[in-house]
């Protein structure tokens, strides 16, 4: 028995033995295993870091493209919107102020000729050249042939000369309106001014269609490149033709525009003072009147030579209107503040494209500068066009009130789905400019008024110290005393 179980003990160390070496060489084992596997691991892992990393690359460009391509799209419909916003102002606007002029007598004036005139070439602008620049821009390509392309930058330049050459046509014309009164009669005649304005339809021609057409505008290399390719448009000039056209168009006619508008300041100032010191001496003398018991409108009515110093009088009456002239300072004052802002916007809007032009034409070529540039130089030149009718409608109440009237003629009632409170608003204002003012037989251009009434104070007052006046002798006393009160 002992000896059995020591068999039996001897036989259980040996399988413990065993099962310890089974367990250590199974560990090595799993060691080695896990030892040989570890790279593999990590291999993989960044195997699958790198295609997530790609991944995430890929999904941002994907997603930038995209941004990008929304952003050019939205430009896109931005400059299109732009575009047609100005085509359709200049051809509405300037329709609208041709038609008023039209059916307005009390608009129907010398100056207004000249609107009317400057109206029609801006609404050709917006058809003949806004409408073709706008089609290769949306279009990217020129889609007329070759033929109509040097039509097209012959009406270009055409119409927007005639444009600019108008504006300083105004200019003159209320230079001698202003600054000289007496002779502005005299010197704008109807026949004078369909002359100038012959004048300025036919004179650009010389610097348009002529050397467009007859290849004296543009360089050699620009011919070639045009044979090249015949779906590109683009108005490439010489320096000689740059330095004429621009000088014809814009440079010469701009300083017409700057000298005349500054004396027109400086007349104007100068009305301005006189009246203040006019209405300063009135003030006085009647103050010292009442101040000895007299009342100056007594002394006035009593007189028989003044009935009313601020009544009008007829061409067959000798007396004169201060009052009226003074009325007639301050419409032509407005008329050039009008016109000035209009030549501020003339500036605004065409001098960067002529700066433009003259630096891509005499630095040889602007490949160095953005398309963007180009682009929009050439519409803040076309939006002049369609900016001088709201000018009118803003600043000069005459245009404003004929405006007024011909959009109710053309549309008497308001629309069904207009508010109340805002039907009620537009039908009053229908009335009220229906509605006949006792002002309106006291307007400037008024055929019962005397010549008289274009006269500042000044030439008034010099021409009733030299006996103008009405009712013989007491006429030239009363005439001394309306002098003494201006």
């Amino acid at each position: 028995a002992t000896t059995t179980i020591a068999a039996t003990a001897m036989a259980a160390a040996d399988a413990a033995t065993v099962v310890v070496v089974a367990v250590v060489t199974a560990a090595e084992a799993a060691a080695t295993a896990t030892a040989r596997t570890t790279p593999v691991t990590s291999a993989a892992t960044e195997g699958v870091a790198a295609s997530a990393s790609d991944g995430l690359a890929g999904l941002a460009g994907h997603v930038l493209h995209g941004l990008a391509d929304d952003v050019r799209l939205l430009g896109y419909a931005v400059k299109c919107a732009a575009m047609c916003f100005i085509v359709v102002a200049a051809l509405f606007g300037n329709l609208l102020v041709m038609v008023s002029v039209m059916q307005h007598r009390k608009l129907r004036v010398i100056t207004n000729y000249f609107v009317v005139s400057l109206a029609l070439a801006d609404m050709l602008v917006a058809i003949f050249a806004m409408c073709f620049n706008a089609s290769f821009e949306v279009t990217g390509r020129w889609l007329f042939g070759r033929f109509m392309c040097d039509v097209w930058n012959s009406m270009d330049v055409y119409f927007s000369t005639v444009s600019i050459l108008h504006l300083c046509c105004i200019s003159v014309d209320r230079y001698y309106a202003i600054v000289q009164p007496l002779d502005y009669p005299l010197i704008m005649t109807k026949a004078r001014t369909v002359v100038m304005l012959a004048s300025v339809w036919v004179s650009p021609v010389l610097i348009s269609f002529a050397p467009i057409f007859a290849g004296w505008y543009t360089t050699d290399e620009h011919v070639k490149d045009r044979a090249r390719n015949p779906h590109v448009c683009t108005f490439v000039v010489n320096k000689k033709y740059a330095v004429v056209s621009s000088s014809v168009s814009f440079w010469v006619p701009g300083v017409i525009m700057l000298f005349t508008y500054y004396r027109i300041y400086q007349e104007a100032d100068r009305q301005e003072r006189m009246l203040y010191r006019s209405k300063v001496a009135a003030a006085l003398l009647n103050k010292h009147l009442q101040i000895n018991g007299i009342s100056a409108l007594g002394a006035l009515s009593t007189s028989d030579a003044v009935k009313d110093v601020d009544v009008e009088t007829d061409p067959d009456s000798g007396a004169f209107r201060p009052a009226a002239s003074s009325n007639k300072m301050k419409r032509e004052r407005k008329a050039a503040r009008t016109l000035g802002i209009i030549m501020s916007a003339f500036l605004a809007c065409w001098l960067p494209f002529f700066i433009w032009y003259m630096m891509s034409s005499l630095m040889d070529g602007a490949s160095w500068m953005p398309r963007w540039i180009t682009v929009l130089v050439f519409w803040v030149g076309y939006f002049n066009s369609a900016l001088n009718p709201l000018i009118y409608a803003y600043f000069n109440r005459e245009f404003r009130v004929a405006f007024q009237k011909t959009l109710q003629s053309c549309w008497p009632r308001s629309p069904p789905w207009c508010p109340p409170c805002l039907r009620r608003r537009y039908e009053q204002s229908r009335n009220d400019t229906a509605t006949p003012t006792a002002a309106f037989g006291q307007q400037v251009y008024n055929s019962n008024v005397s010549e008289v009434h274009y006269m500042n104070p000044a030439t008034i007052a010099l021409l009733q110290n030299n006996g103008g006046g009405g009712g013989g002798g007491g006429g030239g006393n009363g005439c001394r005393t309306e002098q003494n009160v201006l």
